[in-house]
């Protein structure tokens, strides 16, 4: 074996930031919010405090960084299917994968650390889903451009209401939610809202 090949090579980049925020997700969840420190993710990455701080300013922006990538592992794009109804399905299916993560986004929320750097539930999501891809939207866009619902029935509320009421189950339950109540969201109450007459 030559000397070159003996030494371990150093990570750096982006192969070093993957490696720092894997173990900071897997410490955040084995240890809680309040007990992970920077030393202790910078000891398991085998790296530096300062290596982490130049990436990152706080824990929980380290926090957060961890949460990205853990969606961005199983992202939940729908392909066009030619029909909203299967689209939606697989949406919300899609989304229940993050169940977990959820989960955790929600326990943050409970510690007062955290909420002094994200104080609301809304503050994460834009903080997760800034110069992200709106999935829900891009389904419903297409929904429209094939008359398959009315655009003057997508308000606000209703828009984003199969992706609140997955949220809520969620934080209600601490799970996802079954393929029968999906299929009840999508059929009983989102698409009679926003068909066409």
């Amino acid at each position: 074996m030559t000397i070159a090949k003996s030494v371990k090579t150093r990570r750096r980049g982006a192969r070093l930031e993957q490696a720092i925020i894997e173990v900071a997700w897997d410490r955040l969840i084995e240890h809680g919010y309040a007990s992970l420190t920077m030393e202790m993710v910078a000891s398991a990455a085998h790296t530096s405090r300062s290596v982490l701080a130049r990436r990152w300013n706080s824990k929980a922006a380290l926090v957060l960084a961890a949460i990205k990538y853990q969606l961005s592992r199983h992202p939940p794009q729908v392909p066009d299917r030619g029909d909203v109804r299967e689209e939606l399905l697989e949406y919300l299916q899609r989304l229940g994968n993050f169940a977990p993560i959820f989960t955790t986004i929600n326990a943050l929320l409970s510690n007062d650390l955290f909420r002094k750097a994200f104080a609301t539930p809304e503050e994460v999501r834009r903080a997760l889903s800034a110069g992200k891809t709106d999935n829900l939207s891009v389904i419903l866009d297409r929904a429209v451009a094939r008359n398959e619902i009315d655009p003057d029935k997508l308000i606000p509320p209703v828009k984003t209401l199969v992706r609140d009421l997955l949220r809520h189950h969620v934080m209600m339950h601490r799970a996802a939610p079954s393929e029968q109540l999906r299929v009840v969201w999508v059929d009983s109450i989102f698409l009679p809202l926003v068909r066409r007459a």
